[in-house]
């Protein structure tokens, strides 16, 4: 069983490579605001969904401080192809052997549309502040409305 992060705990460390091949590290925005989003799978209708609403919101959510990373299981070339069909302005992170998700909380057993039961990545998000620690942490979120809900629950 995967344990879930408490608000108020250190955010474990993560260092991924980009869709951009570059690697990142969440050390690397220490001092600024980060939203840290897992979604299951790039193309597929509720991660597009997901993708393009913290897209359309990023200049407000940079606007009061937030920097947004997006974390899947997805090998880099599909981010690659996941971004610049979607024109994704963000970070996508590539996380295949799910360890990052794991470290996370963001893993685990769930039900598909279609009824099918599998464990893979939930969909999750977490708010990291300038020290480092879990401002938020939200597991199983919906694809559709989620940003929104964010950016209330955030004042942006």
């Amino acid at each position: 069983m995967v344990q879930r992060l408490e608000v108020g705990a250190a955010a474990p460390e993560l260092s991924l490579s980009t869709a951009g091949g570059e690697r990142v590290s969440l050390s690397d925005y220490r001092g600024r605001k980060v939203i840290v989003y897992f979604y299951p799978k790039a193309f597929t209708p509720g991660c597009t969904t997901e993708a393009c609403d913290f897209r359309d919101n990023l200049a407000s959510l940079r606007g009061q401080g937030y920097e947004v990373l997006g974390v899947s299981a997805d090998p880099v070339e599909r981010l690659a192809e996941f971004a610049e069909a979607e024109q994704l302005p963000f970070p996508l992170l590539s996380d295949p052997d799910a360890e990052t998700a794991k470290a996370w909380g963001s893993w685990g057993d769930k039900v598909l549309p279609d009824g099918k039961e599998i464990t893979g990545v939930l969909r999750s998000t977490f708010v990291v502040d300038e020290a480092g620690a879990l401002e938020l942490a939200e597991y199983n979120v919906p694809a559709e409305g989620h940003v929104r809900a964010l950016r209330e629950r955030l004042g942006v």
